[in-house]
Parts: structure tokens; sequence; C-alpha cells
């Protein structure tokens, strides 16, 4: 069976492995096993890993320190103990890969509550992604019938604060991706992917004055997506899901009475293992197998491993020894300014490795606040040309419950 898209393949993660190619130069069938130039990082459900709110993606996607909103669950739910309001709604919406498609959107959807002690806070959210509609034909490109993928996660979170300064949460997710609608692929049966994951968040908040204004210094630190593999088929190999360590910091002052300015930066790594760089016939071009059929690694270590011996090893499996290590660090980079905490402006920087994905973007955004809900909006402005990531646009809409009374 082939499966046909109207402008782009169907499998997410497949696509996004592409992109990545063709922005590292490297389309090689020796690339795609690690060897040259690219070295990519790939993962099932890559979708839980877009920003999904126009405030961080104005801010080079920026979220695990900044102050906390109603979309800290994507971010660092342990911001939630420290949120203001009582209670808050928010949704936010972007068209994905604009540029390419018209039919591949992100929706997100949070609620949060803060206890009656105002220690506590519990939290939830709903994460959707459409993957447009696609179009299956058989092997002599006869059509056979057409299908919507798409994917979603829904999750739940508890945040406390263990100090006046120091907050913890825990999260629990549910993650459903369904890519081919059970069809029969490749001469296999697909099913769609499903796995459960969690995630431990940590957020520290120390106000002070300096020069007579009130500021304050914040820390975040987000280990997300810890979770089984997925499986599309009963007889290939589990996939990992996005697990990844999301490490920030940011500080925010009142320039007088009616000015702020914030400023943030976030390091996050996958904690997935590198792929190796296996070895190759020199007069074939292809990998070498051993006499039990398994690739020979020339270099790394072996990505065949479970869930939590892969978080472990992957601070020291790749290839390119320490050096490479680093490069799989990528960087955000934001600004946020206030006036009379009702209207914001918004800038950031994004940057990746080229042998790790190669996005490098700018961002920028504005924000509104009124006294019962806020909007913001953000733009996408890629370094380079032809990306698929050109003109992204962000929308989000927050609602204050405590407004209302």
């Amino acid at each position: 069976m082939m499966i046909k898209k109207r402008l782009l393949p169907v499998a997410a993660t497949l696509f996004l492995v592409s992109v990545c190619l063709h922005a590292a130069g490297q389309t090689t069938y020796q690339g795609l096993f690690g060897q040259g130039k690219l070295n990519t990082i790939t993962t099932a459900v890559p979708f839980l890993m877009i920003a999904p709110d126009a405030r961080a993606g104005a801010m080079g996607d920026a979220g695990v320190a900044s102050s906390p909103d109603a979309f800290s669950q994507h971010w660092n739910p342990a911001k939630y103990a420290f949120i203001e309001n009582q209670m808050g709604f928010s949704v936010s919406y972007s068209p994905w890969m604009k540029r390419l498609v018209d039919d591949i959107d992100l929706g997100y959807l949070t609620f949060y509550y803060r206890l009656n002690n105002d220690r506590d806070a519990i939290s939830a959210s709903l994460l959707f992604f459409s993957l447009g509609e696609i179009q299956f034909t058989n092997d002599i490109g006869q059509n056979i019938g057409s299908f919507a993928p798409s994917e979603y996660a829904i999750d739940v979170a508890y945040s406390s604060k263990l100090t006046d300064r120091l907050s913890g949460a825990i999260a629990f997710r549910y993650i459903y991706s369904n890519l081919t609608g059970n069809r029969f692929v490749g001469g296999m049966q697909s099913n769609a992917g499903q796995s459960v994951a969690g995630d431990v968040a940590a957020y520290y908040r120390l106000p002070f004055n300096m020069n007579g204004q009130a500021s304050v210094f914040s820390a975040g630190l987000n280990i997300s997506n810890i979770g089984a593999k997925v499986s599309y088929t009963e007889t290939v190999a589990k996939d990992f899901i996005p697990t990844n360590m999301r490490l920030g910091f940011g500080f925010e002052t009142q320039l007088d009475q009616y000015n702020s300015l914030g400023f943030m930066i976030d390091f996050n790594k996958l904690l997935v293992p590198t792929p190796p760089e296996y070895k190759f016939n020199d007069s074939t071009g292809l990998p070498e197998v051993d006499p039990q059929g398994n690739y020979i690694i020339a270099r790394g270590r072996s990505n065949d491993v479970g869930v939590v011996n892969g978080i472990f090893q992957s601070f020291v499996d790749a290839p390119g020894g320490f050096v490479e290590e680093l490069r799989e660090v990528s960087l955000a980079i934001g600004a946020e300014y206030w006036y009379d905490k009702q209207f914001a402006f918004r800038a950031g920087y994004f940057y990746e490795h080229v042998t790790k994905g190669n996005r490098k973007y700018f961002t920028l955004g504005v924000g509104l606040k009124l006294n019962v809900f806020g909007l913001d909006f953000s733009y996408l402005i890629p370094t380079g040309q032809r990306n698929p990531l050109e003109n992204t646009l962000r929308f989000s809409l927050m609602f204050d419950f405590e407004a209302l009374r």
C-alpha cells in the first residue's frame, strides 16, 4: 500500500527528519545512519515538544522559568503554585508549517485552580495536533480511501509550595497518535500508538529590591515525558517518546511605576539515546552486520535500550564525545516588556546546532491584558531561507475567572 499526502508525507516524525536532513545538507544513506555531518535525534510523537502558546512562542520558546501564567502546564507546572489568580482557563491555536500545507493545526487547552490553602494547585490540559487529510492508494495508484491523522495528549498535574520560594510538581500524561487509521502499510497491520508518561518539575522564585524597584530572580527545571515507548505495528521495534530536560533562569524588574522588563534563558536536552555511528562497507556503501544480523557500531553506543537506561545514557553516548553532547543542547532566549501590566512586547531567539536539527529563528509577539481576559500573538522569523517553520503564527486567549467575581 502507498500513502499520499497532498503536499508532504503523512508521518509527522518522518517528515521532521526530512526537514532536518534538508537543513543540514546530508541526504545520503549513510547520513540516515548517523554517519557524516548529521546525527539528529528523532522520536515518536514529536508534537509534544512544539511550543503551544503565543507568549513563550514570542520569547524564543523560553518558558520554564518565566512568571507563572495559564500555559505553565507545558513549560513547568510547578509555576502554578505561585500564580496570582485563583482559577483560570486558556486556549491557544497555531496553523503549523503553513508555508508547506494549509491543513496542519495545533490546539491547546489548559485549566488551573489554586486550592484554598493558597500553597497548592491542580491543573489539566489537552494538546491536539491535526495532520490534515491523507489519501490512501494501492501499489498501482488506485484510490482506496482517505483518513485524517491526528495526535493528542491529555495531562493533569499537582503543584505545591515546598517553601515560600520553592515549589514542586508532578504531572501525568496519556498520549495517543493515530497516523494511518489502522490500515495495512508496507504489508503490516498498523495501529494507533499509545503511551503514558509523567513530568517532574521545580520552580524557584526570589523577590528582591534593585535600585529601589521590585525585582524577581527565578529558576525552573522540568523533566517531561518520562514514559513508555510507542509502536505503530505489532512487529516493529518501539520508538522513544521525547523525554526532555528543560532548565532555565529568569529575571524581572520594575523600571518605574508603569514599565517592567524581564529576561529569560532556557537550555533543553532530549533525554533520548543518540544514534551511534555504524561501520560501513567502502565498496557497497551499506552498513556492515555481525553474524547475528546486527549493525556493527563504529562509535557511540547502541540505542536499543530501555527508557530508564536511555535517560542516563543520553548524557554520555554521543559518537562525537563531549563536543557532540554539547551540540545536543538547544538554547532559547527571550525578553518581555510590560507597560502598566496591560500591554506587552516580546522578542526571542531559538538556536539548535546544524547537526541536531538546525532550527534557528527569531520570534516576536505582543500581548494585551484586560480585566477578564488576555490576548497574545506571536510570529516566527527563521534565519535561513525556505524554512518550513517560516511565518508560523500563534494565537492565545486567557480567561481569569476571579476577575468575574
